[in-house]
C-alpha cells in the first residue's frame, strides 16, 4: 500500500497512546469453583496502540511520522481465544492520562514542529485526558490540514479542522450536538462492514473475512490523511483509507498496513 509520494510527507500525530498487549490461549474446561472458562495462555504480543498505532501505520505506509503523546504507560491487555479470535477479557491499566504539556502544545503552530514543516496533523483523541477541548481548538486554530479522530462529543472547538473521522456509534452520540454547527461537510462517518458515509454519499467496502477490528480506525485515518495530502481529493482519500483498513481487519491483533 506504500506510495512513493508518501516518503516526502511529514505528519504529526497528537493524542493518547497506550501499549496494546494480546495474550492468546485456549479454553477446554470450566473452573470447578465457578462457571467460568479456564484460560491457558500460549503466546503474547505487544505493540504501541491508540495514537501510537496511527504513528505506526503512517510509517508503514512510507511517511515520516512524529508522535506527541503521554509519558505514563497506559496498558490494554486482551485475553484472546487463539482459534476463534474471541476476546474473553480486556484489562485497562493507568486509564487516565496526564494532560499534554502546554509548553509543548504552544510550539505546535504554523504547521511547524521541532523545526520541521508538517504537511498534516492528526489529532488522535481517545478522550483519556491527554487533550482537552481547548487544546484541540488551539491546534485547529493555529495550523492547517488538521484531521480529528475523537471519542469526545463534537463541539465548536473543532470547527477549524479539515475533516473529522468518527465511527457510526460515536456519531449517534454526538448527532444532536452538531445540528446547529456548520460541520457536516467535515464529517466522515465509518460504518463498519457497510463502508463509509460522507456528505450523504455511501462508499461501500469490500466484504472480507474479518479476524480482528482492533485499531482499524487508526489505519483508516492514516490512509485518509496521506492520500488527501497527495491528491487533495476527499473521495479518493476515503477509498484508499478503506482499502488500508480492509487489509488490517484480516490480521490478528492491532496491525498495520
Amino acid at each position: 500500500m506504500k506510495r512513493k509520494d508518501f516518503k516526502a510527507f511529514n505528519v504529526l500525530v497528537i493524542g493518547d497512546a497506550c501499549t496494546d498487549r494480546f495474550v492468546y490461549g485456549y479454553c477446554e474446561k470450566l473452573a470447578p469453583e465457578a462457571p467460568v472458562p479456564v484460560f491457558n495462555p500460549i503466546s503474547e504480543t505487544t505493540n504501541l496502540g491508540m495514537a501510537g498505532n496511527v504513528h505506526r501505520n503512517l510509517e508503514s505506509l512510507g511517511a515520516s511520522s512524529y508522535l506527541v503523546s503521554n509519558k505514563v504507560n497506559h496498558l490494554k491487555t486482551r485475553y484472546v481465544e487463539d482459534r476463534s479470535g474471541h476476546i474473553f477479557l480486556r484489562i485497562d491499566e493507568n486509564d487516565r492520562i496526564e494532560r499534554i504539556d502546554q509548553k509543548i502544545l504552544l510550539q505546535i503552530r504554523d504547521n511547524l514542529y521541532l523545526g520541521k514543516k508538517i504537511d498534516a496533523i492528526i489529532v488522535s483523541d481517545y478522550d483519556k485526558g491527554f487533550l482537552q477541548n481547548e487544546d484541540i481548538k488551539y491546534i485547529c486554530d493555529n495550523n492547517e490540514n488538521v484531521f480529528i479522530d475523537t471519542k469526545k462529543i463534537i463541539g465548536d472547538w473543532c470547527l477549524n479542522c479539515e475533516f473529522i473521522k468518527i465511527n457510526h456509534i460515536e456519531f449517534k452520540k454526538t448527532e444532536k450536538e452538531i445540528q446547529d454547527l456548520d460541520i457536516q461537510k467535515k464529517m466522515i462517518v465509518t460504518l463498519s462492514k457497510d463502508g463509509c458515509r460522507y456528505m450523504e454519499k455511501i462508499f461501500p467496502v469490500e466484504l472480507v473475512s474479518v479476524r480482528d477490528v482492533s485499531g482499524a480506525g487508526d489505519t483508516f485515518i492514516s490512509g485518509l490523511v496521506l492520500e488527501w495530502v497527495r491528491t487533495k481529493n476527499v473521495e479518493k482519500s476515503i477509498i484508499f483509507a478503506q482499502e488500508c483498513a480492509t487489509i488490517v481487519v484480516q490480521k490478528k491483533g492491532v496491525a498495520t498496513v
